[in-house]
């Protein structure tokens, strides 16, 4: 049966019609309307974009940074984990498709890969003519019986010790004695040695500073000695070796992070080297610090790192439950460090570092 519209139905159809078409026509202009004033990819996420370029500029001019309240040292000691802001400015440049943080990103990325991109490969070698090791062992340190012996199975040829009490003095040189037939302790450094060792003395780092510190006597002074000197004899002719535990660095509220005692005794540290007439010099410590951190730029224009030139990764040795810092170190100047390593964790908050060299 064939059904035949009546004019009325007809005309309501075409009504309907020219209505729709009306109304698409008007949302097809509202949507070419905000696509005009909608930003295209390279003006969207302005702030992200700046956020990149500050990170950027903050790496590159780290050097720069105020150190007024231990500043610039803080920023320098984290420096390697200021690269973690990139993937999480990359991830939101994308999602606001905004191809100016993007390009701006470039700027960090090449910077963090100029500073620490030597550092992601293995530059370790095999061979060596001497093994070294040091480790802050800890005053609070739980079970110095349990890390005596496992340094002692570490095979290095000389070990140097940092915050070695009174109290447990005697267990390390009980333990130790089988492996290392020579030491000297001074204050609270220690060098243990396989090779014979001579003209040990303290060096003095200024850890007591101030008008008094020249009425005291040489005693008291040694008693809290943190760095000392010694020459070690190997096959290759002597090598001067020096230990050294800088002072802490302290957070405080109103003065921020003091590294006073510190960058004293890093000053005094190079000068001392400076001074040292033996062309082969090995430094093992704790310095507090790492090496991007301009308070030793005394001692690393002399001296180079031996975890940089020869390590694999960034050998962070603090702290040992989680390391984030590379702040115990082995220096050198007039050897060739062939690997350089970290130990595994003891009763100590460090881990133990340790490295080979070659003449």
């Amino acid at each position: 049966m064939v059904q035949v519209d009546t004019a009325e139905q007809a005309g309501q159809r075409n009504v309907g019609r020219r209505g729709t078409g009306s109304a698409g026509r008007r949302a097809r202009i509202r949507r070419t309307v905000r696509s005009g004033f909608r930003p295209g990819p390279w003006k969207r996420g302005p702030v992200l974009a700046a956020l990149a370029l500050l990170l950027g500029l903050l790496m590159l001019l780290h050097a720069r940074i105020t150190d007024r309240g231990g500043l610039g040292s803080l920023v320098e000691t984290f420096l390697p984990w200021f690269g973690l802001c990139v993937p999480v400015l990359l991830a939101a440049a994308l999602w606001r498709r905004s191809a100016s943080a993007v390009v701006a990103l470039l700027l960090p990325v090449m910077v963090w890969l100029n500073l620490f991109g030597g550092l992601l490969g293995d530059k370790s070698h095999t061979g060596g003519d001497l093994t070294v090791a040091g480790h802050n062992v800890g005053a609070d340190n739980p079970d110095p019986v349990g890390t005596a012996r496992d340094l002692a199975a570490s095979g290095a040829d000389v070990l140097a010790l940092e915050e070695v009490t009174q109290e447990a003095r005697g267990t390390y040189e009980k333990v130790l004695a089988k492996a290392y037939r020579y030491h000297t302790v001074q204050g609270t450094v220690g060098l243990w040695s396989k090779l014979p060792l001579s003209d040990t003395r303290a060096v003095d780092i200024e850890m007591d500073y101030g008008p008094l510190a020249a009425t005291k006597p040489a005693n008291v002074k040694l008693a809290y000695a943190r760095a000392l000197r010694a020459t070690v004899a190997t096959e290759q002719g002597p090598l001067a070796v020096y230990v050294a535990h800088l002072g802490s660095v302290r957070v405080f509220p109103r003065n921020g992070f003091w590294t006073d005692s510190r960058d004293r005794g890093a000053d005094a540290l190079g000068r001392a080297i400076a001074a040292e007439r033996n062309e082969r010099v090995v430094l093992l410590g704790d310095l507090n610090g790492t090496v991007d951190d301009r308070a030793f730029d005394g001692l690393t224009s002399q001296l180079r790192s031996a975890q940089d030139e020869a390590g694999d990764g960034f050998g962070f040795s603090w702290p040992a439950t989680f390391p984030v810092a590379r702040i115990d170190h082995i220096l050198v100047r007039g050897v060739e460090p062939r690997s350089s390593w970290v130990l595994p964790a003891t009763g100590s908050d460090h881990l133990p570092v340790a490295a080979t060299i070659s003449w």
